[in-house]
């Protein structure tokens, strides 16, 4: 069995704890819950006849990137960069926190999450935002609330992961 470890990066309060419980146990909660330091969990799941066991390390998310962070990130093979498609802010956070993890770790697999996709009101992300996204990165819209694209988002980056092994 292959091991990866997977980090969860973004702003505060972006989903990122829900979205490992939603695709962990697939449970949801309306209660917030800030996460503090760092809550590891694990999933195994098949890939292309590989089994792939997901260390899956919820990284607190703040508005500054810590340096206690940059030795959570040791050994990632891969992130989920989660912002909140109901507040345009955090993904101006996410992609400076993606600047950073390339300095402290180098280019790594990672999708990014536009998670909440479940409070579409609400949306702040134009579509031009999004097809602008589209071209650099590979995104996924979701929702931890209703699960829409969670296995998707996590599928989609082990895969990613998986190919880069093979290259690597």
């Amino acid at each position: 069995m292959i091991q990866k470890k997977i980090c969860m990066l973004g702003g505060t309060a972006v989903g990122k704890t829900s979205l490992v419980a939603r695709y962990v146990r697939n449970m949801f909660s309306d209660k917030y819950l800030s996460s503090i330091g760092v809550k590891v969990d694990k999933k195994t799941l098949n890939v292309d006849g590989t089994d792939v066991a997901l260390v899956l390390w919820d990284i607190h998310g703040d508005d500054q990137f810590e340096s206690i962070r940059t030795a959570y990130l040791r050994g990632t093979s891969g992130y989920l960069l989660v912002a909140d498609g109901t507040r345009k802010s955090t993904l101006d956070k996410a992609l400076d926190v993606k600047r950073m993890v390339d300095t402290a770790i180098g280019d790594v697999p990672f999708i990014l999450v536009l998670n909440k996709a479940d409070l579409a009101d609400a949306w702040d992300l134009s579509e031009a935002d999004e097809d602008e996204l589209q071209a650099s990165y590979t995104v996924v819209r979701s929702s931890a609330k209703t699960g829409a694209g969670v296995e998707e988002a996590f599928t989609r980056l082990t895969k990613a992961l998986m190919s880069s092994a093979l290259r690597g």
